[in-house]
């Protein structure tokens, strides 16, 4: 499986949302930008649409950001990446079932609905906060490693 840039960057922008949520009200576009090296005019385009799915809501004004529309550990993986991700929920399409509808249904039933499910559940099953936590034990992890 492939996950887009935006989806990679999506995942990386609400996990430094999440890390900052406890210290600041709203997160700005420009600071993640600068943190993550990540052009700010792209994730301005990503947020628009985790916004748009109810992941993100913003305020504007000087002390504007954004922050989560509900608690981040009922926001999944899932949510993210099918907010950018056009194919991630589509079925796939037939592939030989007018010349050979067993070959077809074995295909469906045994490949592609069983690749869909597992996705959509392992996607399902992660959260942003599990994200956040597990990216605060690597960073303490290194900098115990290395003494930093």
């Amino acid at each position: 499986m492939r996950i887009s840039v935006k989806g990679r960057y999506a995942l990386a922008a609400v996990i430094v949302i999440a890390d900052r949520q406890s210290s600041e009200l709203n997160v700005t576009v420009g600071s993640i930008s600068e943190e993550l090296g990540i052009s700010k005019i792209y994730l301005e385009q990503v947020f628009a649409q985790l916004k748009k799915v109810g992941v993100l809501v913003s305020t504007k004004g000087p002390k504007g950001g954004y922050q989560f529309a509900r608690p981040t550990g009922s926001i999944t993986a899932w949510d993210v990446l099918s907010a950018l991700e056009t194919g991630l929920g589509e079925q796939t399409e037939e592939t030989v079932g007018r010349s050979d509808p067993g070959i077809e249904m074995a295909l469906k039933e045994k490949v592609f609905d069983a690749i869909d499910k597992n996705l959509s559940e392992t996607l399902s099953a992660i959260t942003v906060q599990d994200l956040c936590d597990y990216a605060q034990n690597q960073r303490a992890e290194q900098s115990f490693m290395f003494g930093l």
